[in-house]
């Protein structure tokens, strides 16, 4: 690769926009370099207050900026474009917005693969290479996708701190469990390997759920010194009982397909070889019941319980809140990552 030489403010706003077309993830390692070089480049030397301990997300930041010492902007920006040039060469040059399309048009996203076809509108997360772990743009694209609008910003990890990071996060977990209780259509999810979290917290919230023999469901949360969510400290001992909901909720008690099924989780369990073709073959002949009869049914199914959920939403995000911001899950998250770098 041919250097490039960032002698210029465009050049620089190109290769920024070049980052943005990257099609795949750079990793933690690249993506921090990057953050520093950036800040390096239109602030200079880092010169501000190192953060506190239990803003870990600031502090690794922090630390990647100061290590730079005093390099001069100019070469701050030429490093950028740089390592901007060997990403998008890596990828065989191309700098084209990796999007998913709809069928049909409108609305694209990032993270999912959206399409409408016999009247059943699949939303499936597309984030192979990360197990499909949710991120905030998920959260923000999946609302989007719910309420059928584009989406034009993303949720970025704020400068204020652990308490700004914890208020925001708290604010978006809030809204994207909303739009399940609030969703007015059928829900149906086609679960096909491993849940782990907030996946599985919020199918309580879904009207059938199908998976796979080789799905499993799992809840760490205090794990990881957290609290549950997706209204899933309501729902789930309505579905399986006070006990069972505590072994998985309190205790972290990982439910194989099957198990799941007997606990009244999720509907049915299909066998891998013919999970798409017996699922599919359902939902094309659910759709095609009259709808205003489903939405009018659900209706009044959920109203029953709706303002209850909403409150349930409430107080399980402010609890977050609260855990997030504590010492106790700071040390969980630490460990937990402590013991996954040993594997």
């Amino acid at each position: 690769m041919i250097p490039l030489r960032c002698a210029t403010v465009e050049q620089f706003e190109q290769a920024k926009s070049k980052l943005s077309a990257l099609k795949k993830d750079p990793g933690n390692e690249v993506k921090l370099k990057i953050y520093a070089l950036f800040k390096q480049a239109t602030q200079g030397p880092c010169n501000t207050p190192k953060p506190g301990m239990l803003d870990f997300v600031n502090k690794v930041k922090w630390d990647a900026w100061k290590s730079l010492g005093s390099i001069s902007q100019d070469e701050a920006r030429e490093q950028y474009c740089n390592l901007i040039g060997s990403l998008v060469e890596a990828e065989g040059g191309s700098s084209a917005q990796v999007t998913a399309t709809p069928v049909g048009g409108g609305a694209t996203y990032e993270t999912l693969l959206v399409s409408t076809a016999d009247d059943i509108t699949t939303i499936k997360l597309n984030r192979p290479a990360k197990k499909n772990a949710i991120t905030p743009e998920m959260y923000n694209e999946i609302i989007a996708a719910l309420d059928g609008n584009d989406l034009s910003t993303f949720t970025k990890i704020p400068e204020g701190g652990v308490q700004e990071m914890a208020r925001q996060g708290a604010e978006l977990l809030r809204k994207y469990v909303r739009a399940y209780i609030d969703f007015p259509k059928p829900l149906v999810a086609v679960v096909n390997g491993p849940a782990v979290g907030i996946s599985v917290t919020v199918l309580g919230l879904f009207d059938l759920i199908y998976a796979t023999e080789r799905a499993t469901f799992h809840t760490p949360f205090t794990q990881l010194g957290q609290s549950a969510e997706g209204c899933s400290s309501y729902t789930f001992p309505r579905i399986m009982g006070p006990t069972k909901a505590s072994e998985m909720l309190l205790f972290n008690k990982k439910l194989t397909a099957s198990q799941a099924c007997e606990l009244g989780l999720i509907t049915e369990v299909f066998p891998d070889t013919s999970f798409q073709s017996e699922v599919w073959t359902r939902l094309k002949a659910y759709a095609r019941l009259p709808p205003q009869s489903l939405a009018l049914s659900k209706q009044l199914i959920r109203s029953v319980e709706k303002e209850r959920l909403y409150a349930v939403n409430d107080a399980e995000v402010e609890r977050l809140m609260e855990r997030w911001t504590s010492e106790e899950c700071f040390n969980a998250v630490m460990s937990f990552f402590q013991a996954k770098a040993k594997l």
